[in-house]
């Protein structure tokens, strides 16, 4: 277990104090109080803390060399941007993003979330048992938070359970938008190099040009197979095991009506030569209620056009006896999420304090 350094305070003229979370300097406005380091990865650490103005807990992730990478520095924005249109009980929220003190040439941000307990992928590896109650109300979470997306023309393209965070309530928010699109990107950027490997659509992995929000609904698939199984179902090492491995399970694909959204000849030629009878979803999961199964089959469908969609599958008997259509509305209209994947970075830096401004309003 990783020890955390003893929070120092210090003081300096911009109203900010000074503390230490896994030997990491955290530099925020005084009115938030250290709790604990909570993760960390690559673009830096989280940890918890409680404003003293309004006593409420939020974590504080602090992006430390936000320039380092272009990449990464476009994908905050768009957490950024699409987080402040985005209002919906399961997705989580972006409080504030704090004023950096350098404005000019910052190389730092802090931005602050709501605090949640942790999340799905944590739930499923701990050997705390889920009931198919648990697994019957996540989903349907999901499925809420992705009807609301989905109604904005919103993919999210990164749908795993470690970015599902979940409370002890067992309330489930959606989080990291920063691969997500809007209808509007008019295609930009689609490519594979979205979704962890092993929740990725099969229309992804073939790298199809146009595709729309059946990849997410895919991703929900293989999230639902996880939790009824504690373990992923397709743990691809590559793009063409990933295929394999799902039609492994899925059986062949040879009808030609099935694969008309493939572009590429080669590709669709390399699926039709993958032979396999598939396993029944109910060997599999023996011991999941026949409800969850037959959404489960729905829900992982190779064929984009045949899957079913977010509002469908709140309908389905598995989980509709906890849908209200009044208590889950769609988006009044499109959100605007849109970044300029070719901006460089003094234009990203003025969006991003832009956006700063706004939550400060």
């Amino acid at each position: 277990m990783a020890i955390v350094v003893e929070a120092s305070e210090g003081y300096n003229v911009s109203g900010k104090h000074r503390f230490a979370m896994w030997s990491t300097l955290f530099e925020v406005d005084k009115k938030y109080v250290p709790m604990k380091p909570i993760g960390r990865g690559s673009y830096g650490v989280v940890c918890s803390s409680i404003n003293k103005k309004t006593n409420e807990k939020v974590a504080i992730k602090k992006i430390m060399d936000v320039f380092e990478n272009r990449v990464s520095a476009i994908r905050t924005l768009r957490e950024m941007t699409l987080l402040r249109s985005i209002k919906h009980e399961n997705i989580v929220q972006l409080k504030e993003v704090m004023m950096p003190t350098n404005w000019r040439g910052f190389k730092e941000l802090y931005m602050v979330y709501e605090l949640m307990d942790t999340d799905l992928q944590q739930l499923i590896r701990s050997p705390q048992p889920m009931s198919n109650d648990h697994c019957r109300f996540f989903i349907f979470q999901v499925l809420r938070g992705l009807k609301y997306l989905h109604s904005a023309n919103i993919l999210h393209r990164d749908l795993k359970p470690a970015n599902l965070l979940v409370n002890a309530n067992c309330e489930l928010k959606i989080c990291d938008f920063g691969l997500a699109r809007t209808g509007s990107d008019n295609g930009e950027m689609m490519t594979e190099y979205v979704v962890t490997r092993w929740y990725r659509a099969p229309e992804i992995l073939l790298s199809c040009n146009n595709y729309g929000p059946s990849v997410d609904i895919w991703s929900v698939g293989c999230i639902l197979a996880e939790i009824l199984g504690r373990k992923p179902i397709f743990p691809g090492t590559s793009s063409l095991h990933q295929l394999k491995l799902i039609v492994s399970v899925l059986g062949t694909q040879s009808e030609a009506h099935h694969l008309q959204f493939i572009d590429n000849p080669m590709a669709k030629m390399f699926v039709q030569s993958l032979i396999s009878q598939g396993i029944d979803f109910t060997r599999l999961y023996p011991k999941a209620d026949p409800l969850a199964i037959d959404l489960l089959r729905k829900l992982l469908v190779f064929d984009p056009s045949k899957r079913i969609t977010a509002t469908e599958a709140l309908c389905h008997p598995y989980i509709s006896s906890l849908y209200d259509p009044s208590c889950s509305p769609q988006a009044e209209c499109g959100l605007k999420g849109d970044v300029d994947e070719n901006m460089e970075e003094q234009e990203i830096r003025q969006m991003m304090l832009r956006e700063i401004l706004y939550y400060k309003s």
